[in-house]
C-alpha cells in the first residue's frame, strides 16, 4: 500500500513539473520568440544564437541545458536533483513540440513591449510552481550556483548578473530598443518573480504584548496549529514586567493571527518581522 502511494505522489509531483515546464515553454514561444528579446534565461540566449547557429530554438536550448548540466555536475555535484535534469529535458521537449504543430508563430499582441510584459508574467506563474516544488528549470539557476561556489556571489545576486549578461547578448544581433527592452525584461522579471515566489515563502516574526496572554498563547498553539516563546519583557517607563510572546507565522496565520488580536484586545503591542529563512539545530 506504501509503494502505491509513494507511486502516486511521484505521479502527482511528475504532472505538476510537466505542466509548470509546459507553461514556460509556451511563454517562450509565444510571447518571447515574437518579440526577439533575451529575457534572463537560457531560452533568451538561444533566441540570439539562433541568428548565428543553423538549428532551431528547441535544438540550442536542449544542447546549452544538457551541457550546463554537466559542467553542473562536475562542479558542484549532484545538488540539482532528478527534478532539475527533469525540467532541463522537457523544456527543449515542449519548445519542439510548439514548433512542429505551431511553425512560423508571429505575435499574438503585434506589440514588442506586450510581448515581454506577457512573457513576465506568464513565465512566472511556471517559474514560481517549479521553485515552490524544490525544482528549477536549469540553465541559468546552474550558472548561478557555479559563481555562488567558486566566485562566491551571493546565489539572488549571481541569478541577477547572469540574467543581465544573457540580456546584453541582445545587442549582437538586434537594435537598441530591443537591447532595452531585454534589460528592462530581465529586472521586471526578477521583480515578479519576487513576489510569486519569495513573498509567498517569507514568514512573519510577530512579537505580542497583551493583557490576555493566556487566550493568546492558546489560540497559537490549539488554532493556529503553530510554536511560541514567551520571554519576561520590564517596561523602561514604569519598569513594569509583562510577558512578550513570540511566534513566526506564515502569510495566512499572520492574518488569522492579526484579525484575533484586534478582535481580543486592540490594546496589543504587536511588531512585526520578515523572516527569509529558519533553521532548527536538534540537540545530539
Amino acid at each position: 500500500m506504501k509503494t502505491k502511494t509513494n507511486y502516486l505522489n511521484i505521479l502527482k509531483e511528475t504532472f505538476i513539473l510537466t505542466v509548470a515546464v509546459a507553461i514556460i515553454a509556451a511563454a517562450v514561444y509565444f510571447f518571447l520568440v515574437p518579440s526577439h528579446t533575451s529575457v534572463s534565461s537560457i531560452s533568451g540566449l538561444g533566441i540570439v544564437l539562433t541568428n548565428f547557429i543553423p538549428l532551431p530554438l528547441s535544438a540550442i536550448s536542449m544542447i546549452l541545458n544538457i551541457t550546463l548540466l554537466i559542467i553542473g555536475f562536475f562542479t558542484c555535484g549532484r545538488e540539482f536533483g532528478v527534478k532539475t535534469v527533469y525540467t532541463s529535458i522537457m523544456l527543449p521537449f515542449f519548445l519542439w513540440l510548439f514548433e512542429m504543430i505551431l511553425p512560423d508563430f508571429g505575435s499574438m499582441t503585434n506589440s514588442q513591449e506586450l510581448d515581454v510584459l506577457c512573457y513576465i508574467l506568464v513565465v512566472s506563474v511556471g517559474l514560481s510552481i517549479l521553485f515552490n516544488r524544490n525544482a528549477s528549470s536549469g540553465g541559468l539557476d546552474i550558472i548561478a550556483k557555479i559563481l555562488n561556489k567558486y566566485a562566491h556571489i551571493d546565489l539572488g545576486k549571481a541569478m541577477s548578473l547572469s540574467g543581465m549578461c544573457v540580456a546584453l547578448s541582445a545587442a549582437l544581433v538586434y537594435d537598441k530598443k530591443t537591447v532595452v527592452l531585454s534589460i528592462l525584461g530581465t529586472y521586471f522579471n526578477g521583480m515578479v518573480l519576487d513576489h510569486f515566489i519569495f513573498d509567498h515563502n517569507i514568514k512573519r516574526r510577530v512579537c505580542i504584548i497583551t493583557k490576555k496572554e493566556e487566550e493568546l498563547r492558546n489560540f497559537i498553539i490549539h488554532d493556529l496549529h503553530s510554536g511560541a516563546t514567551i520571554y519576561e519583557s520590564i517596561g523602561a517607563y514604569n519598569m513594569q514586567k509583562r510577558n512578550e510572546i513570540i511566534t513566526i507565522v506564515d502569510k495566512s496565520e499572520y492574518q488569522k493571527l492579526m484579525n484575533y488580536i484586534t478582535k481580543e484586545d486592540p490594546q496589543a503591542f504587536v511588531t512585526v518581522y520578515n523572516v527569509s529563512s529558519m533553521r532548527y539545530q536538534p540537540k545530539l
